[in-house]
């Protein structure tokens, strides 16, 4: 007769590989029906009240739902990178529906702090020829059934030269 423990492992093995089994067949599901990746541009950045030697912004983001249902968010965070350093984030506990095939701004006040302006202040210094200023926003709309949609935003900005 197997003893107490082998009985009680055994079910705590079954229990994990079906957990495992149902998670595996959700995402499987949630690939078939083509859902796309909410698209997420920066529309506009308006100045805040700063506080000490930190920059606040309100960033403005269109949120765009390409899919045919409609996107639950609640709460938004965002990292963006300037020239491949660290330069700002944010977070907002806002919440709403994307509708489906539709559009929506939403405002997410962001931080930066002292170092990071002054790190792009001797970048941008250094810089002896004209050229574009590389720049990557990175978030999360938290919500849903796996913990929220991620998206990214790439890009440059012009960055005027300061040699001959």
């Amino acid at each position: 007769m197997p003893s107490i423990y082998a009985v009680k492992s055994t079910r705590f093995f079954l229990a994990v590989v079906l957990f495992a089994l149902v998670m595996t067949v959700m995402t499987g599901c949630a690939n078939l029906t083509g859902h796309e990746d909410m698209r997420v541009n920066v529309v506009g950045i308006e100045p805040l009240d700063s506080q000490g030697l930190e920059l606040r912004f309100n960033v403005k983001l269109r949120l765009q739902n390409p899919n045919d249902t409609a996107t639950g968010f609640d709460g938004i965070s965002l990292d963006l990178t300037v020239n491949g350093q660290p330069f700002a984030s944010g977070v907002s506990d806002q919440t709403g529906t994307v509708p489906r095939f539709g559009e929506m701004v939403v405002s997410v006040p962001v931080t930066i702090p002292a170092f990071s302006a002054a790190r792009q202040v001797i970048a941008f210094a250094n810089r002896t020829s004209s050229g574009d200023l590389p720049y990557v926003l990175r978030g999360r709309l938290a919500g849903g059934l796996f913990g929220g949609t991620r998206f990214t935003d790439q890009g440059t900005l012009p960055f005027p030269g300061l040699g001959p």
